[in-house]
């Protein structure tokens, strides 16, 4: 006998409460092996598939696409050993479909006695009520009748005008004695006949709308109501500042040129910049730390996990590598390579998001020169690249054309002063124009 089997939403990973349906991948009457993913959501910190603990026919799913659920609350359930079971019917997969009950009787167990079924109540239908009343027809205008009889009109001029303006002569009131249509009556007539008919009015011009155009509304769930909390409390928090320096990165791009020329996995401009970072913390460890505010200390931390920034179609997301300090250029670049597929693809495991202790940022990517990246709390600082393009630069006492970036570094003032900050963003300026002295640490 097949048992329904009632599957949660599971935590998907360090303290996640709730997390949004996105797209179902089973339906009601479909029949799921073990650890099948069965629905799609969207937490705070990534995309996932969820898979089902059990096999057995789907009896019910919990919530349509675009529900946030949370975490304990019922997904689906499952027949246990029913998978020869027929399908449902369409109408109670459809009740059963996001409806947030708890799961109807399958097919073959009878219906649910339990609660007396409920008597509709037939309302009568009068005549009065079902046959509206016919709205009374219009009184027809009162048409004007000529009086009988002859016309008092004497002068046959006076006819002859009448006549030729077309003017009825039964239709005036004469002015005369005992009512004498006189010239001067049927001129008036003519002159009324004759006067210009009124322009028609104007119609009214629409009413301008003075109310304020009510606009587009986006909730902030999901990773873009996480990336929202995140960064307004970073800006709550966090007492930043920011400095800035260009280098000159003509050596760098020329080493890496060698790098890529020797054969094997290219190097990327990142993987570098990262491998300049992770020195760089090693000499100014201040940078790779956090603020504990509840015990009114700063925390050094032994190991550099590197948050970058990457772009995708869900927005801002920043995969973490572990153990950057560890890893030389080409390890670098292809951890780099392997989570921003993920991140592309809507994969991250939300591991790959989190505990990060220093982040880069290369919003150069994005074609522009400079930024005041905001710290990705409860960082201590991130590193920001911007563009590498050609300028004019003066290169050992010459004018010359040299490729140029800016590096943008906002820190937290609480844990360092400009000092340090500045010691940190000269060490990463220093190896950017000259790669050699990153030697120095190796």
């Amino acid at each position: 006998m097949p048992q329904v089997m009632e599957f949660k939403l599971p935590d998907l990973g360090e303290g996640l409460t709730e997390a949004e349906i996105v797209r179902w991948l089973v339906a009601v009457g479909d029949v799921v092996a073990i650890d099948q993913p069965v629905v799609e959501v969207e937490t705070a910190k990534a995309m996932v598939e969820v898979p089902c603990p059990y096999g057995g026919v789907v009896t019910a799913r919990f919530g349509e696409e675009g529900t946030e659920l949370p975490v304990g609350a019922p997904l689906i359930t499952v027949a246990v050993g029913a998978a020869s079971l027929p399908e449902a019917p369409a109408a109670q997969a459809a009740e059963a479909e996001g409806s947030g009950n708890v799961p109807r009787p399958l097919i073959g167990y009878g219906e649910d006695h339990s609660r007396p079924a409920r008597r509709r109540r037939v309302r009568p239908v009068t005549a009065a009520v079902s046959a509206p009343a016919a709205a009374p027809a219009p009184a027809a205008p009162a048409v004007p009748v000529a009086p009988a009889g002859p016309v008092p009109v004497i002068s046959p001029l006076v006819r002859k005008l009448a006549k030729d303006g077309g003017v009825d002569l039964r239709a005036l009131q004469g002015s005369g004695p005992e009512g004498l249509i006189l010239r001067a009556d049927v001129e008036a007539a003519l002159a009324v006949l004759r006067a210009p008919e009124p322009a028609p009015a104007a119609a009214p011009a629409p009413a301008s709308s003075t109310a304020p155009a009510q606009g587009e509304r986006i909730p902030l769930r999901g990773v873009r109501g996480a990336v929202a909390e995140k960064l307004s409390r970073s800006r709550r928090e966090i007492p930043d500042a920011t400095c800035w320096v260009d280098a000159d990165a003509t050596e760098l791009m020329a080493a890496r040129a060698a790098m890529n020329a020797v054969g094997g996995p290219k190097i990327s401009v990142l993987a570098l910049l990262a491998r300049i970072c992770t020195a760089a913390l090693a000499r100014y460890p201040e940078l790779n730390s956090t603020v504990d505010l509840a015990a009114k200390e700063i925390v050094r931390l032994p190991s550099v996990h590197l948050g970058f920034a990457a772009q995708t179609e869900r927005g801002l997301v920043v995969p973490v590598v572990r153990d950057a300090q560890h890893r030389n250029p080409e390890s670098l670049s292809a951890e780099f390579a392997r989570l921003t597929e993920l991140a592309r693809a809507g994969k991250l495991a939300p591991a790959d998001l989190t505990g990060g202790t220093f982040t880069l940022n290369n919003y150069g990517v994005f074609g522009v020169d400079g930024s005041t990246p905001i710290i990705n709390h409860p960082e201590a600082a991130m590193l920001g690249v911007g563009r590498i393009i050609d300028k004019p630069w003066v290169h050992e006492g010459q004018l010359a054309v040299r490729k140029v970036v800016q590096l943008s570094l906002t820190f937290d003032h609480r844990v360092c002063d400009g000092g340090t900050a500045g010691g940190f963003l000269r060490y990463v300026a220093d190896c950017v124009e000259s790669p050699a002295v990153l030697l120095r640490s190796l």
